[in-house]
């Protein structure tokens, strides 16, 4: 592949809900541009871009895929998006590193809620928008309703760009509304140009005109002109679209068939002439690494160098690979740049692309333009490259918090360590999810977005590290405190001969507001424990709350105040008001009056309105408190606060419930009481657990 300047570079991704065809429109789009002598299959896993054994097993993409190939003069930058909400880490780094995203539409269902919630995900700024409506040879397509869908959702900046010539069986062609011309397709792929159908010509020049009204509304200039003559010339048009793509108010809406290889070149056309390059984006914002002082990177490749690394992949016969983002400057073999993140230095070697499952080896990455090294040192995910000198780091992506959680032990003894490394370096590559430790639990928790995700993590963890490890459901991290206030004593007094132990201290317990943590307060007066003795106390109280009195939950939200006590000249020592602190406030905790906290979390669910009554019903049994619902097309958003307890397995359920349309988001909101029922069952069973552990 030659070397292109970033005028002549285009990085656009794909994106849209699960099963919408981004990937077969990709595998044509390789084919048509001669990076494939066939179009790929996802079906019968010969696509060039679901590669891995995991995605053909699956039939679906699990990781973003990079296609870049030659066009019109252009090298255009693909990725390749997983549709699939668990593994939406993909598409937020590739949508970071893209100045347009086609949005993908299943002709048959057409605006879906995936595809609506990953637009919600796209920044204000950037990147520009157009939509891809897929699938037009399907039974049931409907261009219309599609059409529609898209218009109602996203916007008056929607506006079709082509006209379907037929639909489901009957479709064979496209209208074109910028050129007023209608092209007919062949088995492979390729156009000849044809007469408006008669049926069509009305319903193209009011499109046509709704297309020239939204171009017009780009640019004040235009607008005057619009008004002025009533429509606008070619040139005009095409102006208005391309600065309406760029700034984000115009979202053109092309169709095809990417399985029939219908209208694929034409929208590679489209792509080539109207999606702007990064130099024609707004200007990418960084700061200076360690503060919060903001600057603008120009796109300047000639400027010092500044890379942002948006993906880190390990495939054994490749190594692992760091794809990263030209921002400013030009990187090439020898390049040497720091890590913002790390503080050290690293080289770059030999620079790569990729054709899908291909490599390919290019000698320049100029500002704008998407690379990959091999054998960084100390590189990952979301860290920037730059110059010596230049010390800027780009702002990275915000993932969405994690959805579904699970235990993770090993299966063979001594594999803990194993898990624990493997899981990391894991994460190194994908930091959609997370694992906890929690000594208060004794168990490892790993925090991921769905159920699809965890399976393929453990499947990894197998194949790449060789150890295996169980799932469990996760322990509830409950908390015990206080309603009440009380005072009480603890002498602690022991003599076996030799010099005795003696600790005598009188503690008042009270509650906290929830949230006010733990608070120590030394009221002794008049020396009757001497100062030396005090930070032993607090220690010994500290200890006691490690495990309540009611289920072994660690307490919080106490205020213990130690006001008065006794020692022995002798037989005092730290240990003694250590131990005689710690029982105190054992006894004193059960005086009064102890209740069990437990997590809860606020959730958020966007469901189609034929599901509400399934999803809140269901809620109602996970002993929900609904806080609202709103209406957002033919979806509702549920809001909803839910214990933890009763979130185990929710994602998988969800799904099953609206026949996977159903998605949702959740985050810690606080501690409440747990009901007495539910409180009487966990003290039991925290109770049978310890008596287990003894045996």
């Amino acid at each position: 592949m030659k070397d292109y300047t970033t005028d002549n570079v285009r990085n656009l991704c794909l994106a849209g809900q699960r099963g919408c065809g981004k990937t077969s429109l990709a595998d044509a789009i390789a084919f048509c541009a001669g990076a494939n002598n066939r179009i790929g299959s996802v079906d019968d896993g010969s696509s060039l871009l679901d590669y891995t054994d995991a995605e053909i097993s699956r039939k679906t993409s699990i990781a973003s895929k990079l296609l870049a190939f030659e066009w019109k003069k252009l090298k255009l930058n693909l990725l390749d998006c997983p549709g699939h909400p668990d593994f939406v880490g993909g598409l937020l780094s590739s949508i970071h590193v893209s100045d347009s995203v086609g949005m993908v539409i299943d002709s048959v269902a057409g605006v879906e809620i995936g595809t609506q919630l990953q637009w919600r995900m796209l920044p204000d700024n950037r990147p520009a928008r157009f939509f891809f409506v897929n699938k037009m040879e399907k039974e049931n397509a409907n261009w219309n309703n599609s059409l529609e869908s898209i218009k109602s959702t996203f916007g008056k900046g929607a506006v079709a760009v082509q006209l379907p010539i037929g639909q489901a069986e009957s479709f064979n062609g496209l209208v074109d509304l910028l050129h007023m011309k209608a092209y007919k397709f062949d088995t492979g792929g390729e156009r000849t140009e044809t007469e408006i159908p008669e049926d069509l010509k009305d319903r193209a020049q009011a499109e046509r005109e709704s297309l020239i009204e939204v171009a017009a509304e780009a640019d004040d200039s235009l607008m005057e002109k619009f008004f002025d003559e009533g429509t606008l010339s070619h040139e005009d048009i095409v102006r208005g679209l391309r600065l309406g793509i760029a700034r984000g108010t115009l979202f053109p809406v092309l169709c095809g068939s990417a399985l029939g290889n219908v209208g694929v070149k034409v929208l590679l056309d489209f792509i080539a002439e109207y999606l702007p390059s990064f130099n024609q984006m707004p200007p990418l914002k960084a700061s200076k690494s360690g503060t919060d002082k903001e600057v603008e990177l120009s796109p300047d490749p000639a400027a010092g160098t500044v890379a942002y690394v948006f993906k880190t992949v390990s495939e054994g016969h490749l190594g692992e690979m760091t794809f990263f983002r030209t921002i400013c400057g030009t990187a090439r073999p020898g390049t040497d740049l720091a890590n913002q993140q790390t503080r050290t230095n690293e080289r770059i070697a030999q620079i790569y692309s990729f054709q899908g499952r291909n490599r390919i080896e290019i000698s320049v990455v100029p500002a704008g333009d998407i690379g990959v090294v091999v054998k960084l040192k100390n590189t990952h995910t979301g860290d920037t490259l730059a110059e010596k000198g230049l010390s800027v780091t780009v702002g990275g992506v915000a993932y969405p918090n994690p959805v579904m959680d699970m235990a993770v032990t090993s299966k063979s003894k001594g594999d803990e360590d194993k898990i624990s490394a493997g899981l990391s370096k894991l994460k190194e590559e994908d930091p959609t999810f997370r694992l906890v430790a929690d000594p208060a639990l004794k168990q490892q928790v790993l925090y991921a977005q769905g159920s699809m995700q965890i399976d393929f993590i453990m499947e990894r963890l197998k194949t790449r590290f060789g150890v295996e490890a169980e799932l469990t459901r996760p322990k509830i991290p409950y908390r015990e405190t206080v309603r009440g206030k009380t005072e009480n004593q603890y002498r602690h007094k022991k003599q076996t001969g030799g010099r005795g132990q003696y600790g005598d201290v009188h503690l008042r317990i009270e509650a906290l507001k929830r949230g006010g943590g733990f608070e120590f307060v030394d009221q002794v007066k008049g020396g009757v424990i001497p100062n030396k003795y005090i930070p032993a106390v607090e220690k010994g109280i500290v200890e006691a709350m490690q495990h309540g009195g009611l289920a072994k939950a660690p307490v919080v939200d106490v205020r213990v105040a130690l006001f008065f006590g006794s020692y022995h000249d002798v037989d005092s020592s730290d240990m003694a008001f250590k131990i005689a602190g710690l029982m105190a406030f054992k006894e004193g905790f059960m005086q009064c009056n102890p209740v069990l906290l437990e997590p809860i979390y606020s959730l958020e669910v966007l469901v189609p309105d034929e599901f509400t009554g399934d999803v809140m019903g269901d809620l109602s049994s996970r002993r929900a408190k609904i806080a609202g619902m709103d209406p957002e097309g033919r979806y509702q958003r549920i809001r909803a606060s839910v214990p933890q307890a009763e979130l185990y397995q929710y994602s998988v359920d969800l799904r099953s419930m609206t026949q996977g349309q159903g998605v949702f988001t959740m985050e810690f909101a606080r501690y409440e009481e747990v009901p007495h029922e539910q409180t009487q069952k966990i003290i039991a069973q925290a109770k049978a657990d310890q008596e287990a552990e003894n045996k």
